[in-house]
């Protein structure tokens, strides 16, 4: 399990998360990537940052089986500051980043690539915050980045997801390649922009924040304020052992496997919003 830096070419540095078996990230994992990031961005001769994963999926959020181990609300505290710092972390990098997305992006992987300058995607990418099914809150801030206001609340409300493909649609991925093609894709992104002055894409990076719309910090910290309400008051827990089960209608959940050895099941059930 790690995070690790790579500089294949010159100009670009490649961030790779590889926490098997779903990349759901423990607390510590949040902070070694936002660490990370941030010392990508901070080197004079990195020009952009390339934001990747190993394994089957780019992100599944966080790793709630830590969670559920901890008796009392550390682990919780944790990871709410551990996603803030990686998101921040992506978002205030001194240089641009391109995220390369692969299998699922769910929970703080949203936050991640909704903070990210540039998006490519593989065509079997997908898209979605299973949070209200996984008793939490939060990445609204950041969903709201890459699809209009009424398809978030639609998304966000069901826990649905939406593919790579809906997302080019709607021009917040750049690219959807297939899977094979998809690190040299953001590569060549990355390539493009490095071939930039580098003093002056800071000065472009800083500039493009300074008149973002919509304060990604405090909304996104507004958003944790509920998700620890929720647990302070018991409902969190409910909801994460109620997962599963047979609901009020009889329908049945999928297992929560987020940090199992499974792939993250769609919380849907189906796959796509569509």
């Amino acid at each position: 399990m790690s995070v690790s830096t790579s500089i294949p070419d010159k100009g670009v540095a490649v961030v790779t998360v590889d926490f098997p078996p779903v990349n759901a990230l423990p607390v510590h994992g949040w902070y070694d990537l936002a660490a990370a990031v941030r010392s990508a961005g901070r080197d004079p001769e990195t020009r952009c940052v390339v934001l990747a994963a190993e394994g089957r999926g780019f992100n599944a959020g966080v790793d709630i089986k830590e969670m559920q181990r901890d008796s009392g609300h550390s682990a919780l505290i944790g990871a709410n500051r551990g996603c803030y710092e990686a998101f921040s972390a992506v978002y205030e990098c001194e240089v641009p980043v391109v995220a390369a997305v692969h299998g699922f992006c769910l929970g703080g992987g949203i936050g991640l690539v909704g903070n990210a300058d540039a998006i490519v995607a593989s065509d079997d990418a997908t898209f979605g915050l299973p949070e209200l099914d996984r008793g939490a809150l939060g990445a609204a801030t950041h969903l709201a980045r890459l699809v209009p206001q009424h398809l978030m609340r639609a998304l966000y409300y069901t826990s649905r997801t939406a593919t790579a493909a809906e997302l080019h649609a709607h021009g917040s991925v750049w690219r959807v390649v297939p899977r094979a093609e998809l690190r040299d894709a953001a590569l060549e992104l990355a390539r493009e922009i490095a071939r930039k002055d580098g003093t002056l894409l800071r000065f472009a990076k800083a500039a493009i924040n300074g008149i973002d719309p919509v304060d990604v910090h405090r909304s996104y910290r507004f958003e944790q304020g509920f998700t620890f309400e929720a647990n302070l008051s018991g409902l969190a827990d409910r909801v994460r052992d109620g997962f599963g089960t047979k609901d009020e209608t009889g329908k049945t959940d999928e297992p929560d496997k987020t940090a199992e050895t499974e792939e993250p099941a769609d919380t849907d059930g189906k796959g796509s919003r569509a």
